[in-house]
């Protein structure tokens, strides 16, 4: 292991690797989570391409929420970004919550894109 691997940084490689023994094909759902925003998007491995993305950036939904960085933000970011995904052709994808763990924002986010139509 490098000198300079964060214990976040091997969470997130322990993840990965998880998905990739089981991911089947489908595309991953990635997140991250920052102090003031939270980002998302559906990334096709196989041939390295983002299929679709949202984030709590974006000015149609910056004007709706209070703030980037609570609940019903990632709620809505995760329902903006599975219709996206839908209309892309993506209905089936694994999680990658990355090196955060299953709860709060990051839960909600995966929620919010479940009540949109993506299924994982």
């Amino acid at each position: 292991m490098h000198a300079s691997t964060t214990p976040f940084d091997s969470r997130k490689q322990r993840v990965r690797r998880a998905l990739r023994r089981n991911t089947s094909g489908r595309p991953r759902l990635s997140v991250h989570r920052s102090s003031k925003h939270i980002y998302a998007q559906v990334i096709d491995d196989v041939a390295g391409h983002t299929l679709a993305a949202a984030s709590s950036l974006e000015k149609d939904l910056k004007s709706k929420l209070k703030t980037g960085a609570d609940k019903a933000a990632a709620a809505a970011v995760g329902k903006l970004l599975a219709e996206r995904a839908v209309k892309a052709g993506v209905t089936s994808v694994v999680f990658d919550r990355g090196g955060f763990r299953f709860h709060g924002r990051v839960k909600a986010l995966a929620d919010g894109a479940r009540e949109g139509g993506l299924s994982f």
